[in-house]
């Protein structure tokens, strides 16, 4: 099989009911998120992925998105769609395409976005020798009700539709790399694809996931829509290390415990002044092992943050937020870098898309944790200091440190 997939299959017949009374007229995908029709996002998603051949399955008011988005020829990718009545469910409507699904296809819904590391979910899909490797959030925060389990190699070893077995951990958002050989596995009946099929491929050992502590987004109800608009609203972010960043490092073992101790570096308020007067949201996260090993408190390190955050008030600059890791070298916590705790806890604050970020620090360790979020990093020294990285970040030359 070709290692490419360049095909999706957006599953976009449903009635929507949880919108009514929008849906009373109008199919779901055409719900408006921030002016634009929510199915234009995931276009211009796959999109970006490399995807220009798309079938979308219809049921409910189909002329309605057919008269939207035409054949695609606006974004660049060719439509191709199957209508089918709207009583039928997922296995039906998969079934409709059949004569024109390629060997393996992104499958998704009209109702949910997350910016999945697509390339990996097409290594893994591979690599697993699965007939579906689905993207599974790892509801950590207990955003949703779970419906997998999973072994430690990414295989599903319970898919529950209903999501009533025992301690599940993580749930399917779509997203899913398929081979057309499923087609095989579904009933003769007008039943849900998932809940036929995903149960057969679990037995088979066919079934895998790619996890992400990226929170997904879904117009599936109005509860969900608020962070759904504010995720896709393109408010910019930027991430960034503070010690040895903005700031003197401390001799090695040595920590800024007082005010005293927090020297700007050269340029780096002007780099910040920059940064917010171009509309970014700046958030800073480290490490401060000096809590955990007692060289100083949290108290301490609060304090040091209210003098850097006045020094900046005085130049019309604020912080959005800061965010700290205090525990020890050795920790097995999430928040505490190379691991990306503190980024996905900003995100989930702030309803942030991170694979739109960047994280700049001064430690390889930083770009480890960008990278563990699938961001890019820009490392900073005394040669290339943070107001170099954002001039060249607003010219559109990151230069994104690459790890051998």
């Amino acid at each position: 099989m070709n290692k490419k997939i360049k095909q999706a299959v957006i599953f976009a017949g449903g009635l929507g009911e949880r919108l009514k009374p929008f849906t009373l007229t109008n199919p779901k995908p055409l719900y408006p998120i921030n002016g634009r029709p929510f199915i234009e996002y995931l276009i211009l998603q796959l999109k970006s992925f490399g995807i220009e051949n798309i079938v979308i399955l219809l049921g409910y008011l189909p002329d309605k998105i057919i008269d939207f988005l035409k054949d695609g020829t606006e974004y660049g990718v060719k439509i191709t769609y199957r209508t089918t009545p709207v009583e039928y469910d997922t296995q039906f409507r998969l079934r409709s395409a059949k004569d024109i699904l390629c060997d393996g296809f992104l499958m998704l819904y009209c109702d949910n976005i997350c910016p999945v590391n697509f390339n990996k979910l097409v290594n893994d899909y591979f690599k697993h020798n699965a007939l579906i490797n689905l993207s599974v959030y790892t509801n950590k925060d207990g955003y949703t009700k779970n419906n997998v389990l999973l072994d430690e190699d990414g295989k599903i070893i319970v898919y529950d539709k209903k999501r009533t077995t025992p301690n599940l951990h993580g749930v399917d958002i779509g997203y899913a790399i398929m081979s057309r050989h499923v087609l095989d596995y579904m009933s003769e009946n007008n039943e849900n694809f998932e809940a036929v099929v995903y149960p057969k491929l679990v037995k088979e050992g066919r079934l895998f996931a790619t996890s992400t502590d990226h929170r997904y987004y879904s117009i599936g109800s109005f509860e969900r829509i608020e962070l759904t608009e504010k995720f896709l609203s393109g408010k910019k972010y930027i991430f960034l290390d503070r010690d040895g960043t903005v700031n003197k490092r401390p001799p090695k073992a040595e920590y800024v415990k007082k005010i005293e101790d927090f020297v700007w570096l050269d340029g780096a308020k002007d780099a910040l002044k920059m940064l917010y007067d171009a509309g970014y949201g700046i958030i800073f996260i480290s490490n401060q092992a000096g809590i955990s090993r007692g060289a100083m408190t949290a108290d301490d390190f609060e304090k040091v943050q209210d003098k850097m955050k006045n020094d900046l008030k005085e130049m019309g600059v604020e912080i959005l937020a800061s965010y700290y890791c205090p525990h020890g070298w050795d920790s097995t916590c999430e928040c505490r870098k190379p691991r990306a705790g503190m980024l996905y806890q900003a995100q989930k604050d702030y309803s942030i898309d991170l694979s739109k970020c960047i994280l700049i620090g001064d430690d390889v360790r930083d770009i480890m944790t960008a990278n563990n979020a699938d961001m890019k990093g820009v490392l900073v020294n005394d040669e290339y200091t943070l107001l170099d990285a954002v001039k060249d970040y607003f010219s559109g030359n990151i230069r994104e440190y690459i790890i051998k």
